[in-house]
């Protein structure tokens, strides 16, 4: 049986990889788009590998961007993020990937999706996995979003050309709330006790626990914590039984359907920590520790979105990221978090509104690049 050709990029934005589709290079049927996602990646593989797909069992490899036409008059372009489980196959559409996000702009450009004059382009995107809008900004070489510059990313060799991410009014992305339960700070009931716990949704519904509460210093490295089984079914209770506190799911069942939301990450105060390259990254140098964890799997870099929805979470009293984070001399100043791969910053503008509060954007850097075009070829069998 024949192999079907379908047009597409492989693209790096940020610490992710992706395949970048076209809207208009796949079928109006969305129903369709499963298939074609799991084919091309390589899932499902109960080896965890997927050697006979483009995806690299990891989950920050295994995703597909689709970029098209906008449906709001408030954007350039609509962009569709969808997280392939490497194992079990299944697509998950209920959250976005903010370090993918860097490449949709620099895609609709080098496509023609959107044209730019000048030395830089602004990119209007709508998420719809989240309906929100984020602004895009990049340098242009010679008509292309550019590539060569001096920025460094960490978790990724080598400089690029950095690209500027405001993500508008990022609350309330998956739940509809910034404070799904309306508390800063909430108790989870899990089958061996009960926790404290943030929940917290700025671009990615997310759960915080203190580090110290699941038994870990939040210094670990990835390779420590995915050995450490027991912890990682701890944790896995904990995004269950966040998801239904915070209304994405009702049942635990329909939370294990939903493995991308919430994101489960561990917090800790600042500490001297040795990152993946050997470096030590110095406790004055963060205003907070995280380890997070998507799919079972502990990242090596902090997933964007969990990033912004940590320093939207340590400017809101009463959480506990605000309670073990650093005080900045300023609200408006960025909050640098420590994680696996080095030190990431976020700009985080955050406000109260009488009882509630309410986060109006939330900026990062980040570098993107076309790494091949081409067509992928999925199995003709996999599509029936």
């Amino acid at each position: 049986m024949k192999q079907v050709r379908i047009p597409a990029a492989f693209m790096r934005g940020g610490t992710s990889k992706a395949i970048m589709f076209r809207q208009d290079h796949l079928p109006r049927d969305r129903s369709l788009w499963d298939r074609i996602f799991v084919a091309a990646l390589g899932s499902p593989d109960p080896n965890g590998r997927q050697l006979d797909g483009m995806g690299g069992g990891l989950s920050s490899l295994s995703k597909v961007c689709v970029v098209g036409p906008s449906t709001r008059p408030d954007a350039d372009v609509d962009y569709t993020f969808a997280q392939v489980a490497i194992r079990d196959g299944s697509v998950d559409y209920s959250g976005n990937c903010g370090n993918m996000s860097s490449a949709v702009g620099p895609f609709a450009i080098d496509e023609g999706l959107v044209q730019s004059n000048g030395t830089e382009a602004v990119v209007h995107i709508h998420n719809t996995n989240t309906h929100k809008i984020i602004v895009s900004r990049f340098a242009l070489d010679d008509g292309c979003a550019a590539v060569e510059g001096a920025f460094v990313l960490p978790g990724v060799a080598g400089t690029g050309a950095p690209i500027r991410l405001d993500f508008l009014d990022p609350g309330g992305a998956g739940t509809g709330k910034l404070l799904p339960t309306g508390n800063p700070l909430d108790r989870l009931e899990l089958p061996d006790g009960s926790i404290e716990a943030s929940l917290i949704d700025a671009a990615n519904p997310c759960v915080f626990v203190m580090a110290e509460a699941m038994g870990m210093s939040g210094a670990e490295l990835p390779d420590e914590l995915e050995a450490n089984r027991a912890l990682l079914a701890r944790l896995e209770a904990v995004r269950i039984a966040a998801s239904i506190q915070m209304g994405i799911a009702a049942t635990p069942e329909e939370a294990a359907r939903k493995p991308s939301i919430p994101k489960v990450a561990m917090v800790a105060a600042p500490k001297d920590a040795h990152t993946l390259s050997g470096e030590i990254l110095l406790a004055d140098s963060a205003d907070v520790i995280v380890r997070m964890i998507s799919l079972g799997q502990p990242h090596r870099a902090v997933p964007l979105t969990g990033a912004m929805c940590l320093a939207v979470a340590a400017r809101i009293e009463g959480s506990l990221v605000y309670c073990i984070a650093r005080r900045p001399a300023a609200m408006d100043e960025p909050v640098r978090i420590a994680q696996p791969s080095g030190l990431t910053v976020v700009g985080a503008s955050v406000c109260r509104e009488g009882d509630s509060w309410h986060a109006g954007q939330a900026t990062v850097y980040r570098t993107a690049r076309r790494l091949m075009d081409g067509v992928v070829y999925i199995r003709a069998s996999g599509l029936i």
